[in-house]
């Protein structure tokens, strides 16, 4: 199946807008505190959406330390129903998701039943060494999923050389070879991001990309601000923003609404 940005984003080079879950049950942070956790997010949606951002993405980048690819029960519950939560206050936008680390099959089952329009997957293609260990591939156990689950209408959005990793093990294998390899093993589009959150993406690396796989979607995956964006224009299809938006432009902070708004103008010039 394939996807085109149009049929899943009602804009042209959209800005997608993260929202941080709170720590859900069952790990560290947690504050045994569940409908703190829902007000929390439904307070990001009206916000984001009040400054005019054109899709929202969830992720429970709170929940650290991460379990490499599988996660318990609790959390699929948790943010399939933060994702209902959200879908309430924001249900003509599109959303997506993402469940660290690398665990694409919950995120999968959540947008599934939250109907939801895209995930965002780490890990596709290639083996890497994550801050949770080693992590193989997974394109192929996860499309199956997506079929056999009858899901393939829900785009996967896949990050290649992804932050927060080591790539010594195929440092022979360039960042546009990588997302040749993704594009023959049916993603639906690729993410280039900097080296962690926050940081930024090189330009030269999505142009690399892009000329590699012109048919597919480009989406850059951190570091945009409203002060760089312009030089991601010529290749990006899409910008994935989270820390830019908060106080001090960092991730963990509160939304900050001036930083939304500068960044929502900053796109729609």
């Amino acid at each position: 199946m394939s996807f085109s940005l149009s049929s899943t984003f009602p804009h042209h080079k959209p800005l997608i807008a993260m929202i941080h879950v709170p720590a859900l049950p069952g790990t560290p942070a947690y504050r045994n505190n569940w409908p703190a956790v829902l007000k929390k997010v439904q307070e990001e949606a009206e916000l984001l959406t009040a400054a005019g951002v054109d899709v929202l993405l969830l992720e429970n980048m709170h929940d650290t330390p991460y379990s490499a690819r599988t996660v318990g029960p609790e959390i699929v519950s948790s943010m399939t129903a933060v994702a209902l939560a959200v879908k309430n206050i924001a249900p003509h936008l599109p959303c997506g998701i993402q469940v660290l680390a690398g665990a694409n099959q919950a995120a999968l089952a959540v947008a599934l039943a939250a109907d939801l329009q895209f995930i965002r997957a780490e890990g596709f293609v290639f083996g890497h060494l994550a801050d949770e260990g080693w992590m193989n591939s997974d394109a192929a156990d996860l499309l199956r999923y997506r079929r056999n689950i009858g899901a393939e209408h829900i785009a996967v959005f896949t990050d290649i050389k992804k932050k927060h990793s080591a790539h010594a093990a195929t440092a022979d294998v360039s960042l546009a070879e990588t997302a040749k390899a993704a594009h023959f093993f049916r993603t639906d589009g690729l993410i280039v991001t900097g080296t962690a959150t926050g940081s930024e993406a090189k330009p030269e690396d999505l142009a690399a990309v892009k000329k590699a796989c012109p048919e597919l979607p480009l989406l850059v995956g951190s570091g945009i601000s409203p002060e760089n964006v312009e030089q991601y224009l010529p290749y990006a299809d899409a910008f994935i923003v989270g820390s830019a938006l908060k106080k001090e432009g960092h991730w963990a902070n509160e939304l900050d609404t001036g930083r939304v708004e500068k960044m929502v103008a900053a796109l729609a010039k």
